[in-house]
């Protein structure tokens, strides 16, 4: 749904005449792969829309949907049965991967073995953003790349160098990527950052936030999406 939202309360949003779009969201999230999708669609028809203006800047946010997991994660049978049970989750999943298809996204659930805990992860896409300009869309890459291997290619992401080696094929230096994953420092600030999400009231991802205004929780579509930028930017007028 949009609502409004306060400015400032998500750290690093920015007062700026470029629409500014804050996305919380977590790697292990499906729906947080189809908003994903969903958002690069709405992106496009506000380009459609507004040729020629500067295009909105994205800035992907942590959350953890299993803050409480160990680092070394756990088995993903296990964990979907206590989740959802093993009858519920065939029909949770079909679900998922009927709306995926619609956004080209061949989930393979199956392939996944490990449930990861995503701090790590997490603090591969905050260095991704930090080491780039949304511009050059580094960022957006580390956390396209973190969704394929796991969703598509089943990768576990509770091992430090298939993180690395995720994380460097989509950009980002592989040196400063193995000095972020043994800084307990970069955990810490990923930590803070879920419990800042939370501190707002986000309970679910992905939760979009446009311009610190409004918000839209869930992946609700394109055009739900673009209304919520339409309505952020007669806010700011």
């Amino acid at each position: 749904m949009c609502r409004p939202h306060p400015v400032g309360m998500i750290a690093g949003t920015r007062k700026e005449t470029v629409l500014n779009i804050d996305i919380i969201s977590d790697v292990v999230c499906p729906w947080c792969f189809i908003g994903k999708r969903q958002i690069e669609a709405a992106l496009a028809l506000y380009a459609q829309q507004n040729p020629g203006a500067d295009q909105p800047s994205v800035t992907w946010k942590p959350f953890q949907l299993n803050p409480h997991l160990p680092a070394e994660g756990m088995s993903r049978q296990d964990y979907v049965v206590q989740k959802f049970g093993a009858a519920r989750a065939k029909d949770v999943y079909a679900r998922v991967s009927g709306v995926g298809k619609q956004y080209d996204i061949a989930f393979a659930f199956d392939r996944i073995v490990r449930q990861p805990n995503t701090v790590a992860a997490h603090s591969l896409i905050a260095l991704a953003g930090n080491a780039g300009q949304p511009a050059d869309g580094l960022q957006d890459r580390v956390k396209e790349a973190f969704l394929r291997a796991y969703f598509l290619e089943g990768a576990d992401l509770t091992k430090a160098e298939n993180l690395v080696e995720i994380a460097a094929a989509a950009g980002l230096d592989r040196v400063q990527a193995e000095q972020c994953l043994a800084d307990p420092q970069s955990r810490r600030a990923v930590e803070q950052e879920d419990q800042r999400a939370r501190a707002i009231g986000v309970e679910g991802v992905p939760f979009f936030i446009f311009n610190g205004k409004v918000a839209v929780s869930g992946a609700q579509g394109p055009e739900a999406l673009l209304e919520a930028m339409h309505q952020a930017e007669t806010a700011a007028a």
